[in-house]
């Protein structure tokens, strides 16, 4: 049997599909990369407190997440392959990292519209931006904040402690939850050592000022 025509036929059907897919493919990690990127840029201007630039390039990247996910309807393979569910999880990192930051309410997946795992690795990554934001606002002696800021941390780890399912499914969340706990005893001890130097220096002023009230003006 000769099966040139079919052949032929089946080579230019495959042309067609690899050449539609790899064109979704090569826009979907344009878009992946520019949402990382404006993700991270959301992140440093919540550090810096320009609340408004923050909001400004976080609208930005969850453009981003919308075109990739409409430049995949017919391509689930590529939509779940890994890049997508990266950017989806920066985006999601800089959205709780803001909102936590700035004492906004905390956005939830549903609302991102970003998978499940994704976000709850990006709300563990949010517990290092929030160390970050411990150690600054400890430099500014701004101690209620810290420890508001490591209650947040202390709720996420619990959180995630309770997810107890294969790696295949929570895209590798037991590393994640593993660094959340790490960063989370770090902090507490910076802090308690920061509180408890604190309160050694009020002390030592305290004493300080009674000493020379006791000792009077020098003639």
């Amino acid at each position: 049997m000769n099966y040139t025509d079919t052949m032929s036929v089946l080579a230019e059907e495959a042309q067609q599909v690899f050449q539609a897919k790899h064109k979704a493919r090569e826009q979907a990690l344009a878009l992946s990369r520019e949402c990382i990127r404006l993700s991270a840029n959301t992140i440093r201007a919540a550090h810096r407190r320009e609340f408004d630039q923050a909001q400004a390039l976080l609208r930005q990247a969850a453009q981003r997440v919308r075109e990739m996910r409409e430049a995949l309807p017919n391509h689930q393979d590529l939509y779940y392959a890994g890049f997508v569910q990266d950017a989806q999880k920066e985006y999601a990192e800089a959205s709780l990292t803001l909102a936590f930051v700035a004492e906004r309410p905390m956005p939830l997946p549903q609302g991102l519209q970003v998978e499940m795992a994704a976000y709850l690795n990006g709300l563990g990554d949010a517990v290092g931006e929030l160390r970050r934001f411990i150690l600054d606002a400890l430099r500014r002696d701004e101690v209620g904040r810290c420890e508001a800021a490591l209650a947040t941390m202390d709720e996420v780890y619990t959180l995630m402690v309770t997810m107890d399912y294969p790696e295949g499914v929570t895209g590798g969340l037991r590393r994640t939850t593993d660094m959340v706990r790490g960063t989370l005893e770090r902090t507490r001890g910076d802090l308690t050592l920061a509180v408890r130097q604190q309160a050694l220096e009020r002390r030592l002023a305290e004493l300080q000022g009674r000493m020379t009230d006791r000792e009077g003006p020098a003639w």
